[in-house]
């Protein structure tokens, strides 16, 4: 059964803070528990069905990939008590989203086949095509919204606005180009692109760690290297691992996150094929057979797991 939502008490729990996907406990102002449910969202809505094993994709390959980049840029991970849960370090986090794209797709697509050939302050190059890549790849910021929409800007506007210093966003600049090179590695030794994703960051005791998840299919999206150059060639969509076919299922169902749109049924049929395509996406790019978690009382099995934690850490 789906992990649609949690309502734990912890031991020295200051507080609880319910994202789109995630169930976020505060242990005592020092740790975090985060909970990879098994909802999904998508145009920052969420859908009204549950994704069995979600949770668990994005809190292991989110662990895998922590683990895999601890030597560029510290991050916040402590511990994965349960496949569902990443504990951690409780920092203050910066209010952007280091957005980093290699490849013209998804929303720079969407913008550019209207016509714009800017977005966040950087430009990009004429005759262009869909998911072409892009001579370097460009750093798109956005704001990080508490609720709604996360918005694009600039570098200069986020400076000006004073929501990242200049030595930090440089610094934030720097790693999020390390992280996605080396993310870009990992995924060409499994036969992937990483076509674009997203880091957050956060600073605890002055010192800037990475944050959240990263390189899973919620935050990034992913083409099959075998076949891409060939698809681009003759116009040909890309077969990809990403959130953006549950995006394209809506689009074409008449739903895009527009006021007074409805959210189109969703099927057994496609529950389980989106539930498919991210453990498909977890075993392609960990290289590692994904094991199932029980899902007998999977409430218990966390919240057990959890007290465990606290009580022996």
């Amino acid at each position: 059964m789906p992990v649609i939502s949690t309502h734990f008490s912890f031991p020295g729990q200051k507080n609880f803070y319910k994202g789109k996907v995630r169930d976020v406990y505060n242990i005592n102002d020092e740790l975090l528990l985060l909970v990879a449910t098994d909802r999904i969202s998508a145009f920052d809505v969420v859908l009204p069905a549950g994704i069995p094993y979600k949770g668990q994709v994005l809190n292991q390959i989110a662990a895998e990939f922590l683990d895999a980049t601890a030597d560029i840029v510290p991050n916040w991970k402590i511990a994965t008590p349960d496949p569902m849960v990443t504990a951690g370090h409780l920092c203050e986090p910066f209010k952007v989203e280091m957005v980093i794209r290699g490849y013209l797709t998804g929303h720079a697509w969407r913008e550019y086949k209207q016509g714009k050939r800017e977005i966040c302050g950087i430009k990009m190059p004429e005759g262009m095509k869909e998911n072409q890549a892009f001579p370097q790849p460009i750093i798109t910021p956005t704001t990080k919204a508490d609720l709604g929409h996360d918005e694009d800007i600039s570098a200069e506007e986020l400076m000006e606005k004073g929501i990242v210093s200049q030595s930090d966003y440089k610094q934030l600049e720097t790693y999020t180009h390390l992280l996605f090179e080396r993310g870009t590695m990992l995924a060409a030794e499994r036969g992937l692109i990483l076509v674009d994703t997203k880091y957050e960051f956060g600073k605890k005791d002055g010192k800037i760690l990475l944050i959240d998840e990263i390189h899973t299919p919620d935050s990034s999206r992913y083409f099959y290297l075998d076949g891409y150059r060939q698809r681009l060639d003759g116009n040909l969509p890309q077969k990809q691992l990403s959130k953006e076919f549950v995006r394209e299922w809506l689009m074409e169902n008449g739903f895009s996150g527009k006021t007074g749109q409805q959210v189109p049924d969703m099927t057994e049929d496609i529950i389980d094929s989106i539930s498919e395509r991210y453990i498909e996406l977890f075993e392609k790019i960990t290289g590692k057979s994904f094991l199932k978690s029980s899902a007998i009382a999977p409430l218990e099995r966390i919240e057990n797991n959890c007290n465990y934690f606290l009580k022996n850490r």
